[in-house]
């Protein structure tokens, strides 16, 4: 790793002197041209000199927002500028999604093993989406959680016989469509009289030991098609 300039923006002056302990400790190619506590602080170095890298903090001033935006508006003007984010915000998954829309190169939290050596230059050799462990794990959990998800969905369309027509048909009755709604989609060759059938025959899948003696409509059907993972509820969207 070659020598570079880096900015620090940590409002905290502890948690401040711990990271310029593990700079100078840790990371010899690092020259800190500058230490901002706030925005303007920030702004006002940029101006006088432009780092390489920015080691930045989210929540400056007790505003996490402050710190999305210095990420944004430093990738808008200086996109060459590797933003790194470090911060204590572990569980904020929110804050993460947001600074990672606003361009960042990689994040950091401030837990387990915090900021090495191997993930700075991992930043400056010019990785995208660097993560330290304890996000990485969380990155991996939900990455498992989708794909199990997605093999239920598939073995419960295989299992309940659910062809192309099923799942458009209990879609769009997710979505709130009438069965006349349905009929005038492309690509759907049925009318009302058939629709009707299509749902009785899928009442028989999806509840072959009946409802209790219950009723089952439009609605109880579709419930019970996203307890089974047929349909994808963070996935429904309409066809045209």
């Amino acid at each position: 790793m070659e020598n570079f300039k880096v900015i620090v923006v940590e409002d905290v002056p502890l948690e401040l002197k711990g990271t310029l302990g593990i700079i100078k400790n840790d990371i010899p190619e690092a020259e800190i041209i500058g230490t901002a506590d706030s925005e303007p602080a920030y702004w006002r170095l940029l101006k006088q000199q432009k780092p390489d890298m920015v080691l930045l903090d989210l929540g400056l001033g007790g505003s996490t927002t402050i710190g999305v935006e210095i990420c944004r508006q430093t990738k808008e003007m200086h996109p060459e500028i590797k933003v790194l984010i470090f911060t204590g915000e572990i569980l904020n998954e929110k804050l993460w999604v947001d600074v990672l829309d606003a361009g960042c190169d990689g994040i950091i939290l401030k837990s387990g093993e915090l900021l090495t050596r191997g993930d700075v230059a991992s930043v400056m050799d010019g990785k995208r989406l660097v993560f330290n462990q304890p996000i990485l794990e969380k990155v991996v959990e939900r990455f498992k959680r989708s794909v199990n998800s997605q093999l239920m969905r598939q073995e419960a369309l295989v299992n309940y016989e659910i062809d192309e027509y099923d799942e458009r048909f209990l879609r769009h009755l997710a979505l709130g469509y009438t069965k006349e709604q349905i009929t005038n989609l492309r690509g759907m060759p049925f009318g009302v009289k058939s629709l009707e059938k299509r749902q009785n025959e899928l009442v028989q899948k999806l509840f072959p030991n009946g409802n209790g003696g219950i009723g089952i409509n439009a609605t109880r059907l579709v419930v019970r098609a996203c307890e089974l993972r047929i349909l994808d509820i963070d996935n429904l969207q309409a066809d045209e």
